[in-house]
């Protein structure tokens, strides 16, 4: 219990406690369920050292409510990190890394401004789970593997995951709006069908089209930047070796450490040549996708969303076609948008329901002007 000399908790800092307690468990568990997916024994024991680290911060935020005279709540691991946790048993932790990263640099400030984690170092704890992952690199008699520990050579990324779900959200939207146009028009089964596949292909194509000149716009720029590289490698070296050092150190190695493991990435030409690349400039081979893998990624995801709203109207005319593709919509807007929160980290039922509201209302305006259009031409 509090001393009698302690100010009582105010309502606010128990929710912000109880919420404290939620988040620690989400990290616990969605590092356990990453160890659980993991191949490599080294990131495993980087997996099971951050569960441990998050272990003890539920301690700490269960013995506050304790201490507060507060029954500690039965709290499970959210939704989203159950998800998570799927997608890495499934498909392997390339796929989540990027948005687990995303999620901690987020929380790096989640404590900067409570007492009671500062005093417990719970601020710089936050700050120092990124450097767990250089302790791979510690490891004597072991070569370190670099490449893996960058997310190179990774057949998933989480940005490729989330492109898949702003891909198909836009062949919805788009199609959804220009469906219920031309139904507020009355203009007739064949036409609603035949302007749905229209949107379709239109807009699958051009999304097509726009990322494959983007990707490779993209990767002939990271070629360019290799071939410079390369060039700077085999002319000094010496030089290049004391940047990679400066690198390490400025992340949190020592200078020793950050030595050791530049020493063993300059091993290997490549290796040397791949670090350099990702380190200077934030670039990778894996960070650059295949132009034609991007173009019919993006050609099948649209064309995907694109194909809900259209769909009940190769079959059916009139209020119930209608009414199932508005259905088909709805439900493809609300699980996008849901999905939305692997990265953001809201309410899967707020993001879910804000996306089907704004499809909603944008295919609301179309039917609107399509109706206002169809009366005043006559169709």
């Amino acid at each position: 219990m509090t001393s009698s000399s302690t100010a009582p908790l105010s309502a606010a800092d128990l929710r912000r406690y109880r919420s404290n307690l939620q988040e620690e468990i989400n990290g616990q568990a969605l590092y356990l369920l990453l160890a659980e997916a993991e191949d490599s024994s080294k990131l495993k024991e980087v997996f099971r050292r951050l569960a441990e680290s998050e272990k003890s911060h539920i301690d700490l935020w269960e013995s506050k409510l304790r201490e507060a005279g507060e029954e500690v709540p039965d709290l499970r691991a959210s939704l989203r990190v159950r998800v998570l946790g799927w997608l890495a048993r499934h498909f392997g932790t390339d796929l989540v890394v990027p948005i687990v990263e995303h999620t901690e640099l987020n929380a790096v400030a989640m404590y900067d401004d409570q007492p009671e984690a500062i005093a417990e170092g719970l601020p710089s704890a936050e700050r120092s789970h990124a450097r767990l992952f250089r302790e791979l690199s510690k490891q004597p008699g072991e070569p370190i593997d670099v490449a893996r520990l960058e997310g190179r050579h990774s057949r998933y990324t989480g940005n490729a995951l989330r492109a898949a779900v702003l891909g198909a959200n836009d062949g919805l939207v788009s199609n959804l709006s220009l469906v219920m146009g031309f139904a507020g028009a009355a203009t007739g089964q064949e036409v609603v069908a035949l302007a749905g596949v229209a949107g379709l292909l239109a807009g699958a194509i051009s999304m097509a089209l726009g990322e494959w000149i983007s990707v490779l716009s993209g990767r002939e720029a990271f070629n360019r930047q290799v071939e410079i590289e390369r060039d700077e490698l085999e002319m000094n070296p010496e030089e290049e070796h004391a940047e990679l050092v400066l690198i390490y150190q400025a992340k949190g190695l020592s200078e020793e450490v950050a030595r050791s493991t530049a020493d063993r990435v300059f091993e290997n030409h490549e290796t040397a040549l791949n670090t350099l690349v990702h380190e200077e400039l934030g670039m990778s081979e894996a960070s650059v996708a295949k132009p034609s893998t991007a173009a019919i990624s993006s050609f099948l995801l649209f064309a995907v969303g694109a194909l809900l709203p259209a769909f009940p109207w190769f079959f059916v005319d009139g209020l119930l076609a209608i009414a199932l593709s508005l259905g088909l919509g709805a439900a493809g807007l609300f699980v996008l948008g849901s999905a939305v929160t692997l990265w953001t980290g809201r309410s899967a039922l707020y993001s879910g329901v804000r996306q089907l509201a704004l499809g909603l209302v944008a295919a609301g305006a179309t039917y609107g002007i399509g109706t206002a259009l169809g009366i005043a031409i006559d169709i």
